[in-house]
C-alpha cells in the first residue's frame, strides 16, 4: 500500500517538492521504506526526480491501469473496489470474473483490463479492446434482492458512468437507449450486465456489470463501420485524459449506485436517465431480424422500457434484449 500513498502524496503536491521526512512523518513509515515506495514506482514508469534537502517530485507519469495508479486516485469505497484485480491483457473482464465467481470471490470485485483479447458487447458482438487505449472494466455484485429488481441496472450504471465522465473529463455524454453513452453523436461506451441464478430456486447468485469506455483512440484506431459510430474521449475534448483517474472515478461511481440499489434508493438514477437519454422524443428504428418498424421514442418507464408510439397509434413498451433501436438516419439520428 505504500507505493499508493506515497504516489497520491506526489500526485498531491502538483508538481512541487515532497521531503521524504514529511512522507515519513505524514504515512507513519520509515525513510527506508518511502525510498523502496519511490524506487517501485520508478520501476513502474513513472519519473520522479530526487534531489537532496528538497525530497522528491513527481515529473511524469505513465497512462498505464495498474493497481497502483487507480488506487492513488481512488476514494474511499464501501463495497465496489475494495478488492481491485488489475490486468496488462486478458481475454474479458467478465469472463475473469465469472470464472472467478465460482471460486467464492468477494462481493465488489473490480477486474481492470489494459487490453481484451476476447471482450463482448451485446448479442455476442466482439468489442474491439486495444492496449493503451481504453478502459474494459467489469465489477461482480452478489446483492441480496430478486432477479427482477435488476432490470432496469445496464441503464443505471450508464449514468454512473456519465457521472465519472463528467468529473474527469468535465463534458457529459449522452445515453442512447437502452445503454450505450454517447458524445458527439457516436458512441463512447458499451455496456454488458451478465446475471447468474441457481437453476432450482432462481435466486440470484451474482450479476456481472462489464463496460468498455473508449478514452485515447484516435480517428485511424476506429476501422471499418465504427469509423461513422464510434468516438473517444480525447478526441472529443481534444485533451489527453487519464485512464487511470477515469478508472477510479468509474469505480467510486458503481460503488455509489449499488449503495443506492441495497438501501432501495433508485428514484435518482431514474430521473437522471430520463435526463441524459437522447432517444426519447425521437423518430427512431426498431431493427429485429428482416423487421424495420419507424416509431416515436415517447419516454421510458420505471424499468426503462423504452415508450413507443407506432404510426398506428398504438402505445407499447420495448424491453432491451427484444430488439434493436437505431435512429433514422445513422447511429443516434
Amino acid at each position: 500500500m505504500s507505493k499508493e500513498t506515497v504516489l497520491k502524496l506526489l500526485q498531491d503536491s502538483r508538481g512541487g517538492y515532497v521531503s521524504g521526512e514529511g512522507i515519513s512523518a505524514q504515512l507513519g513509515i520509515t525513510r527506508a521504506a518511502v525510498w523502496k515506495a519511490v524506487k517501485g514506482l520508478q520501476r513502474d514508469g513513472y519519473d520522479i526526480e530526487s534531489r537532496k534537502s528538497r525530497g522528491y517530485r513527481l515529473m511524469d507519469a505513465p497512462d498505464r491501469l495498474s493497481e497502483t495508479a487507480i488506487r492513488a486516485r481512488l476514494g474511499q469505497v464501501k463495497l465496489v473496489g475494495r478488492t481491485l484485480v488489475c490486468f496488462e491483457r486478458i481475454d474479458s473482464t467478465n469472463a475473469y470474473l465469472k470464472r472467478a465467481a465460482s471460486e467464492g470471490v468477494v462481493d465488489g470485485t473490480v477486474a481492470v483490463a489494459d487490453e481484451q483479447t476476447g471482450g463482448r458487447g451485446r448479442r455476442g458482438r466482439s468489442f474491439q479492446s486495444p492496449a493503451g487505449k481504453g478502459i474494459y472494466l467489469s465489477a461482480l455484485l452478489r446483492p441480496p434482492v430478486e432477479p427482477n429488481r435488476l432490470l432496469p441496472i445496464t441503464g443505471y450504471v450508464a449514468v454512473a458512468m456519465c457521472n465519472a465522465v463528467e468529473r474527469v473529463a468535465f463534458v457529459r455524454p449522452r445515453i442512447k437507449w437502452a445503454n450505450d453513452l454517447v458524445l458527439g453523436g457516436r458512441k463512447l461506451c458499451g455496456i454488458l450486465t451478465e446475471l447468474s441464478m441457481e437453476g432450482e430456486s432462481g435466486a440470484l447468485q451474482y450479476v456481472i456489470v462489464g463496460i468498455g469506455m473508449n478514452v485515447a483512440q484516435t480517428r485511424e484506431d476506429f476501422a471499418g463501420e465504427l469509423e461513422s459510430i464510434a468516438t473517444s474521449l480525447n478526441l472529443e475534448t481534444g485533451r489527453e485524459i487519464s485512464r487511470a483517474a477515469l478508472a477510479a472515478a468509474m469505480i467510486e461511481e458503481l460503488d455509489a449506485l449499488y449503495q443506492a440499489l441495497l438501501r432501495h434508493r433508485l428514484t435518482p438514477y431514474l430521473e437522471q436517465y430520463r435526463a441524459d437519454c437522447l432517444t426519447i422524443g425521437q423518430q427512431v428504428q426498431l431493427l429485429w431480424e428482416d423487421v424495420h418498424e419507424k416509431v416515436l421514442a415517447t419516454g421510458v418507464d420505471e424499468n426503462l422500457g423504452l415508450e413507443v408510439l407506432r404510426g398506428n397509434g398504438a402505445k407499447d413498451v420495448i424491453r432491451t434484449g427484444e430488439v434493436s433501436v437505431r435512429g433514422l438516419y445513422g447511429y443516434v439520428e
